[in-house]
């Protein structure tokens, strides 16, 4: 037999809206991203359900609301924090474990390995320069800006080029006879 909100939403029949699915809903909302299949399948109500008590019921889209500001809040929280260990660097500890037979076996007839050799090696990952420069050009844009700038006067305040100018018809005539002319 059944969950009784998973049967009752499986025939059709509504489900009753309960602080408790709320609940259920908002946890999984702000732990993951859930879609709202998924959601709807995890708590055992259809999706229709779902999106009429959004559009009906206002504590309801608050609740949720409040939950993806949760999720979202503990995602900064982690990309703040793998960005700083991707800036300062870090060390994590590797174990190396080598195997040989033991000529035992376990009830499934698989031998069961005999540790020849063990060592547990530290490495080192340098910090990124890539995150480097993409926190400092944000956190100090002013200080720390990530373009350059072509100057296109020369030392007396001139321009280096001189700007285009419109040629009279008489100019472009005889330009276009002395290029037709090379040709």
């Amino acid at each position: 037999m059944g969950n009784k909100e998973t049967d009752t939403a499986k025939k059709g029949r509504k489900t009753k809206y309960t602080p408790k699915i709320v609940e259920r809903i908002c946890e999984l909302v702000a732990k993951d991203t859930y879609s709202v299949p998924e959601l709807c399948r995890a708590v055992g109500i259809d999706e229709a359900t779902f999106y009429r008590w959004k559009n009906d019921k206002s504590e309801f889209c608050e609740a949720l609301e409040k939950a993806e500001d949760k999720r979202l809040a503990f995602f900064a929280t982690e990309a703040k924090r793998s960005l700083l260990k991707k800036i300062q660097g870090y060390t994590v500890q590797e174990k190396h474990i080598v195997t040989v037979g033991s000529g035992k076996f376990d009830v499934n007839g698989k031998e069961i390995p005999r540790i020849k050799e063990q060592k547990t090696v530290d490495k080192h990952f340098q910090p990124d320069t890539a995150a480097i420069i993409f926190t400092l050009t944000n956190a100090e844009p002013e200080r720390w800006r990530n373009r350059q700038n072509a100057e296109v006067t020369g030392k007396d305040g001139k321009d280096l080029i001189p700007p285009a100018r419109t040629l009279t018809k008489e100019e472009a005539k005889e330009l276009f006879k002395k290029l037709d002319s090379e040709c």
